[in-house]
């Protein structure tokens, strides 16, 4: 069926507000795009548009991953079949949570869904601490106002994995009538649930803190019309902290900011001329969905300057093995995990405090996956902490996702913590390069849109693979480890490893002086993502190799 069928074939079963809205698009390009294709269920679940079409986000492609979810759930569990849903501040997102609710119904399915906004890593905490056997969180993370998605967890709080996924995705894909979806709008099956849910999240959060002495450290918060607004505020009640306020309150169109994305310099614009005004020290902004914070630090100039995901993991990382280890807190045989993009200073912070370092692939649900490894030998206690370059970060088990709550107390703790040594975050940084090396690490994106976009990724793939470059920026490849291929070949001797992770469509350069480009597409967005990393004596000698490797990279990708 090619998509002017699919599009007359939506015309025909769609409801009224569907209808007008398909019937008042004139471009035949924008019909093409709506209809090319089905919103592909991946293994981070949907993410895509609003809108009318089989490849957008509404109500029938969140039914039909709902009720495919549900067969599968159906088709795995003899007994009682329960899941969370829970939702954040984005347009249609408590509807999209409402269609979802409804169908699990339909199938006899016990819904408990939150009554009102919460973060992320407060669906996964709830889908294990009611006992549910799957959890649904309606989010897309930091993706701009047009956008929504669709998040899936299993019954441990993490989001699905590749057995999971894999399966899910087979009974979602054999649903191919969108009209026999059984949309339903109040049931018995459909319990709401709220502040006590929320309330006991909070207190594992609080069981993660590691310094609570009074503090002059002066903190502005932006929640960024997102979900974090009241359990970051409470987290970090006792210190002093000045909430945006134009950016306070829910907003699904994001109208103060260009993106909602702490990883973005304009998206704390706000927070950062709110600390000039007040003279703070410390500027925090989290994601709609609270699961990724991103901050700024005084340079003692009265200006800000951004931390990146990795530094900011690499000084937790670093904090909490010396406050544990301080506080005679730290497990026997303590675990931290990292993914694959993320940074190897990691590497000698964790040997310095002989905690085991694990690395998986990208994407915080394989970290997650590696507590649930720890707690089957009955071992969850010897994780510490776990955390990816995209400002994602997760401190303690309670749960299976990375949580910006936990992230924004111990990034404040830890500030107060240095200041009481008289120093601020910037120079705790240049410390830690200082005794473990300059490590620089950035990551580029390319846009791919529409189904021309998606060949586009696929080719550059290909094509790296029967062709790999033997230099990048002046640097020799010396190993490339493909990670679909599950082999990692060095180029000198010809030598090849078995890669242990699962298969997954990435490919890593590894250079001479330690160096590297890592590429994969997306799994959520269209487009595809460079990651570099190069080690200086100086940060000024890894600046200027990081260049000559992102222009160089930039050409061979065809950019």
């Amino acid at each position: 069926m090619n998509y002017k069928d699919k599009y007359n074939e939506w015309l025909a079963f769609a409801d009224e507000n569907t209808k007008a809205e398909l019937e008042s698009i004139t471009d035949e390009k924008e019909i093409e795009d709506r209809f090319y294709k089905d919103l592909a269920f991946g293994t981070g679940g949907l993410r895509g548009i609003m809108g009318a079409g089989s490849n957008r986000m509404n109500r029938y492609t969140v039914g039909k991953a709902t009720l495919g979810l549900a067969r599968y759930l159906k088709s795995k569990n003899d007994g009682e079949i329960s899941v969370a849903i829970a939702y954040d501040t984005r347009n249609n997102s408590q509807y999209f949570a409402k269609v979802a609710a409804g169908i699990f119904a339909s199938q006899n399915i016990k819904v408990n869904i939150y009554k009102m906004v919460v973060p992320v890593p407060v669906l996964s905490f709830t889908t294990h601490y009611l006992n549910c056997t799957a959890g649904v969180m309606i989010t897309a993370s930091h993706n701009p106002k047009e956008y929504n998605g669709y998040k899936v967890y299993d019954s441990k709080g993490c989001q699905f994995c590749t057995e999971d996924a894999k399966n899910a995705i087979g009974f979602i894909n054999d649903i191919t009538d969108y009209s026999s979806i059984p949309f339903l709008e109040e049931s018995e099956l459909i319990n709401y649930i709220g502040e006590n849910e929320l309330n006991a999240f909070l207190a594992e959060v609080k069981k993660q803190s590691l310094y609570e002495e009074k503090s002059d450290l002066k903190i502005v918060y932006t929640p960024l019309h997102g979900t974090g607004n009241i359990p970051v505020r409470k987290m970090l009640e006792g210190m002093d902290v000045t909430v945006v306020k134009e950016q306070e309150l829910p907003d699904g169109n994001f109208s103060t900011v260009r993106s909602p994305n702490p990883e973005e310099k304009d998206a704390l614009t706000i927070a950062i001329e709110k600390a000039k005004e007040i003279g703070a020290d410390l500027v925090l902004g989290t994601d709609p969905d609270c699961d990724r914070v991103g901050i700024a630090v005084n340079n003692g100039n009265g200006e800000f300057q951004l931390m990146t995901g990795n530094e900011v993991g690499a000084m937790l990382l670093k904090y909490i093995c010396q406050e544990r280890t301080a506080l005679g807190t730290m497990p026997k045989n303590p675990v931290a995990v990292k993914t694959i993009v993320t940074t190897d200073i990691c590497k000698k912070i964790a040997a310095e405090y002989n905690v085991e370092l694990r690395e998986v692939l990208t994407g915080f649900k394989f970290i997650g996956e590696q507590i649930g490894f720890l707690e089957k030998e009955g071992q969850d206690d010897r994780y510490i902490f776990g955390f990816e370059e995209s400002y994602g970060y997760l401190a303690g088990s309670y749960v299976r996702d990375k949580d910006a709550v936990v992230g924004s107390m111990l990034i404040c703790e830890m500030a107060a913590f240095y200041r009481t040594k008289g120093i601020s975050l910037l120079q705790a940084r240049e410390d830690m390069y200082k005794k473990y090396g300059n490590y620089l690490h950035s990551q580029k994106s390319f846009q791919c849109e529409g189904a021309s976009g998606m060949e586009r990724m696929k080719e550059i793939m290909t094509d790296l693979r029967a062709n790999p470059p033997k230099a990048i920026g002046g640097l020799k490849v010396v190993d490339i480890a493909d990670y679909l291929a599950s082999e990692e070949t060095n180029l000198e001797t010809g030598a090849k490893t078995v890669l242990t992770l699962p298969k997954s469509d990435v490919i890593a350069f590894k250079l001479e002086q330690g160096a590297s480009v890592i590429i994969r597409p997306s799994g959520t967005e269209p487009k595809i993502k460079a990651y570099y990393t190069t080690i200086g004596d100086t940060r000024a000698d890894a600046e200027a190799q990081e260049e000559k490797l992102i222009e160089d990279f930039k050409g061979i990708l065809g950019f």
